[in-house]
């Protein structure tokens, strides 16, 4: 990578929730929390398949993905945020805020690829079912989660590329509580309109590209399921995608509103709190949500709850 143009800013300075100390300790109390169970969650989801045979499947073999993924997302994010929180200073490198970016956008871009590769897995076991697993065998359901962190990352390796193109010689206060790609582009001295075309070009071709993928998948699902001729045994096909059209619709979703909130004073204090959304609040929902709604990890958690009694 080439070195970074000389400028005078090397530090920023996160203007974070707030500065009233009393709110401080109470979004401590309740972001560690909501962290704890995120890990707690996605550790619990990933023994759990691990611990249960019959979980060893394409589709858990993705959930697990999916909750490796959520807990390393949101572990970029929230350590640092939890400390600056119980920081008056909350101080971060220009190397610091780099490296979070690359991380938050690499984890990110993984996440809405192994989205679509978990909604191909369910097309082809609704729509082809006799050949689901010829089709989705070990090579191919490998291949779809490296094929998604090589994606991800190449994509967040081309944005953070395009910051050392970039001068930074004031001012250093980035009003949000992370390092955000937008908010630290409008602190360069230097001209970041290829920076923005690079970025609108790269991020539609991972968003749009991969809700294609969904959503051709779900249309393909959605007309196989109206083609089964009783209501029980539509709802038990239909039951099997509700976890992940849910987990799609909240990632997506929070996706597109930041997206949206237009560039204004108002609209940055509203960005704070939607980028909550992704970073904090999905990746603790994610577990929450697949083992509600899924009676084979109900009853996997079941067995596993049972033999622990029984080696008592």
């Amino acid at each position: 990578m080439m070195p970074r143009n000389e400028s005078t800013v090397v530090k920023f300075f996160l203007v974070g929730f707030t500065n009233d100390p009393e709110l401080e300790i109470l979004l401590f109390l309740l972001f560690l929390s909501i962290y704890t169970f995120t890990l707690l969650g996605n550790c619990s989801i990933m023994a759990i398949v691990w611990f249960s045979p019959q979980l060893h499947t394409p589709m858990y073999f993705f959930l697990t993905q999916l909750a490796f993924l959520d807990l390393v997302f949101s572990s970029v994010i929230s350590p640092k945020m939890l400390a600056d929180l119980l920081n008056e200073k909350r101080i971060i490198t220009f190397s610091g805020c780099i490296t979070q970016i690359f991380f938050f956008s690499g984890f990110a871009s993984t996440e809405f690829f192994l989205l679509a590769a978990m909604a191909f897995d369910r097309y082809v076991a609704i729509c082809n079912p006799l050949t689901y697993t010829v089709i989705m065998n070990n090579g191919l359901c490998s291949r779809l989660v490296a094929g998604s962190y090589i994606g991800g990352f190449l994509h967040s390796l081309i944005h953070v590329g395009c910051f050392y193109r970039l001068s930074f010689c004031g001012p250093n206060v980035m009003n949000h509580f992370v390092c955000d790609y937008p908010v630290l582009l409008k602190l360069s001295c230097t001209d970041i309109l290829i920076n923005e075309w690079i970025r609108f070009v790269l991020s539609s071709f991972v968003v749009i590209g991969s809700l294609l993928v969904i959503i051709v998948s779900y249309l393909y699902i959605i007309t196989t399921i109206l083609k089964i001729g009783n209501t029980a045994g539509r709802h038990r096909v239909a039951s099997t995608c509700i976890s992940h059209f849910t987990c799609v619709s909240l990632f997506y979703g929070s996706g597109f509103l930041m997206e949206i909130l237009p560039n204004s004073s108002s609209s940055e204090e509203q960005k704070k709190v939607v980028t909550v959304i992704p970073t904090v609040l999905i990746p603790a929902l994610n577990p929450l949500i697949y083992s509600l709604r899924n009676n084979e990890v109900k009853e996997a958690v079941r067995k596993i709850l049972s033999w622990a009694i029984k080696t008592k």
